[in-house]
């Protein structure tokens, strides 16, 4: 089980590829991954659910390649959103599906806990707490968010961000996972985002966070869930050495999550924990999805 087969899913305005561990009768859990990520990123964690009886199923996000471009051109929140509701759809998931997600896969992970009308019965985030209990933190921690947050303005730039994005994603996978050795995922974030049109559309995510930019009017209704406290039971989990955001932003996470949720934050694991302490997130996963 630890090999994947690839899977095509056809959504309303994009395909997107898939690895998928375990086989098409077990309960669903969609994996998504983050920035500047693959699908692989799950390579520890699929296994492991899909011998647990668990339909493991990682897409390549919209714009990473091999998925494809979406038609609309959205990359707003609104637009992840809809495309874990369609995968859900589309794989005739049900009730006992678990949505897992890291970095902007936690975005969407947490801004679907949060909406209503989700089919998904657990929700596991990393990396990037919700959004209401980011807010309302100590205003000092705020700030000295704000020194590691400088790519997210950097990637809204024009132009400059696409011509230094192979010389960016290294630096970031160096600063914000001290220590860990990224050889085995570097090569495969070059095939996904690395081509031109990818590119860009990798940095739209940013650009999509513009007060500017506004959600095309079928991704409006999710994209409001976003910002709302969860209310689906939640395990979210943050590396202690995480040099993107600070563990400190995770003193609050408690307060805003529902019944049944956890916390639990990773030592000697920085943003991407999920692949330097798999063991143990590996663990606190399977706990609390059974």
């Amino acid at each position: 089980m630890s090999t994947p087969r690839w899977l095509s899913i056809d959504l309303d305005n994009v395909t997107l590829s898939a690895l998928q561990w375990g086989g098409d009768s077990g309960p669903l859990a969609l994996c998504l991954h983050g920035f500047p990520d693959t699908a692989w990123t799950w390579r520890y964690l699929g296994p492991v659910l899909a011998e647990r009886g668990w339909r493991v199923v990682a897409p390549f996000t919209r714009g990473y390649a091999p998925s494809e471009i979406p038609t609309d051109g959205s990359y707003h929140v609104g637009a992840l959103m809809a495309d874990a509701l369609g995968v859900h759809e589309a794989l005739g998931g049900d009730d006992s599906a678990v949505l897992i997600g890291h970095d902007w896969g936690a975005v969407t992970s947490n801004a679907l806990a949060a909406y209503r009308g989700s089919p998904f019965r657990r929700i596991v985030s990393m990396a990037v707490p919700p959004v209401p209990s980011v807010t309302r933190t100590n205003p000092l921690q705020l700030v000295r968010q704000l020194r590691k947050s400088w790519y997210i303005g950097f990637n809204q730039l024009p132009r400059l961000p696409e011509s230094s994005l192979d010389r960016l994603v290294p630096r970031l996978w160096r600063d914000w996972s001290p220590g860990y050795d990224a050889s085995a995922d570097l090569p495969a974030v070059a095939t996904a985002i690395y081509a031109r049109s990818n590119r860009a559309a990798a940095l739209g995510y940013y650009r999509a966070l513009s007060p500017l930019s506004r959600p095309p009017r079928h991704y409006r209704a999710l994209q409001a869930a976003w910002l709302q406290e969860p209310r689906t039971p939640m395990l979210y989990l943050h590396g202690v050495n995480d040099g993107c955001m600070s563990v400190q932003l995770t003193d609050r996470v408690e307060n805003y999550l529902p019944a049944g949720s956890a916390v639990l934050r990773v030592p000697g694991a920085g943003h991407f924990l999920q692949l330097e302490q798999p063991e143990q997130v590996n663990a606190a996963i399977i706990d609390f999805l059974s």
